[in-house]
């Protein structure tokens, strides 16, 4: 199996062991958006200059997911931000993330109907228990939060994603909130990645938690207004 991408970590966490989305949607979709970003930043592809994204390597990097969104920003015309790109590159994500890894084995695809009227499908591991890629990912973030010693990038970086979308109250609720909070902005402030690289990935953390924010408040609104 291919080693999984940040995109794919953010599924089988935002997944309970039901095969339930937990985190809800949009704030799935732009997670994943900001993953596949932030993925191309640490592969050294993309960076952030004059608060744009920029293409500095258009070379593949051998993951579908990841260089079909590579071709789209270098193709493109216009010099966007980060948060253009988030709605942009959403669409459609979830599905072909979930695809993938029920194509690796990773989870399995079960179609079913809600008091046999409403359709749904769910996304369990085919054991049905947590798999084993999840617990690991967890247990590299769990590592990071209680340790006081250097993150790995790629661990720093889902951490940002995680915190970005909020799932990150969901994931550690055995650590004290402010801790969590705490520690997450150190290890964001850390030493683990290229000032280029952590500034792109910054803006692309900050673009994530706008997004959820306003499909957040436009959701209450229509909900108070109907």
């Amino acid at each position: 199996m291919a080693p999984l991408t940040l995109a794919d970590e953010l599924v089988l966490l935002a997944y309970d062991d039901n095969g339930v989305n937990r985190l809800g949607r949009p704030h799935l979709d732009y997670g994943l958006a900001g993953a596949v970003l932030l993925e191309l930043a640490l592969a050294g592809r993309v960076e952030v200059v004059d608060e744009r994204l920029v293409v500095t390597d258009p070379a593949p990097t051998g993951r579908r997911l990841l260089d079909d969104a590579l071709a789209e920003v270098t193709a493109d015309d216009k010099r966007r931000r980060p948060k253009d790109w988030i709605g942009r590159l959403a669409k459609g994500l979830p599905d072909r993330v979930l695809s993938g890894l029920v194509d690796e084995g990773v989870l399995r695809r079960e179609s079913d109907r809600v008091l046999l009227v409403f359709p749904r499908t769910r996304y369990p591991s085919p054991t049905g228990a947590e798999p084993v890629a999840e617990t690991a990912a967890r247990q590299r973030m769990v590592d990071a939060l209680l340790s006081d010693g250097p993150v790995e990038a790629r661990t720093a970086a889902l951490l940002g994603v995680t915190r970005a979308v909020g799932l990150d109250r969901k994931l550690f609720r055995e650590l004290p909130k402010e801790r969590l909070k705490a520690h997450t902005t150190e290890i964001a402030a850390g030493d683990w990645a290229s000032a280029a690289t952590k500034k792109a990935i910054e803006e692309t953390q900050a673009a994530i938690m706008m997004a959820t924010t306003v499909a957040t408040t436009a959701a209450i609104i229509t909900t108070t207004t109907s």
